[in-house]
């Protein structure tokens, strides 16, 4: 059973930095994209940033410059450092890890970031 156990969501004023971790555990294979998405009340979950098991990271045009990914010391690991954060920021915040060997999709139980304008 692949686990996604989040860290660091809260509460931050506008224009301030908040960084998320996220640690999975269990059966992954060697081979993993891994990333970050975000939902907004009565809305879908969208992407927000990934990062390839090579490395390629990808960005929402909308936390480009201001939200950094990066991949973890520790195996299965992923960070999200945000920066300049702005009141649409506010949301539930997902990791996810793609096993590129099964290729099934694995969720964290969200944290919760907000900011306060």
């Amino acid at each position: 059973q692949v686990q996604l156990v989040e860290s660091g969501g809260g509460l931050v004023q506008a224009g301030g930095s908040l960084g998320l971790s996220c640690a999975a555990s269990g059966i992954i294979f060697s081979l993993n994209n891994m990333g970050w998405y975000r939902q907004y009340p009565g809305k879908q979950r969208e992407v927000v940033a990934t990062v390839t098991s090579g490395g390629h990271e990808y960005y929402a045009d909308s936390v480009k410059g201001r939200f950094t990914i990066s991949r973890g010391n520790a195996k299965n690991t992923v960070n999200l450092q945000m920066s300049s954060l702005k009141s649409e920021d506010t949301a539930v915040y997902y990791c996810w890890l793609q096993d590129l060997k099964s290729e099934l999709d694995y969720w964290g139980q969200g944290t919760q970031v907000t900011v306060s304008s």
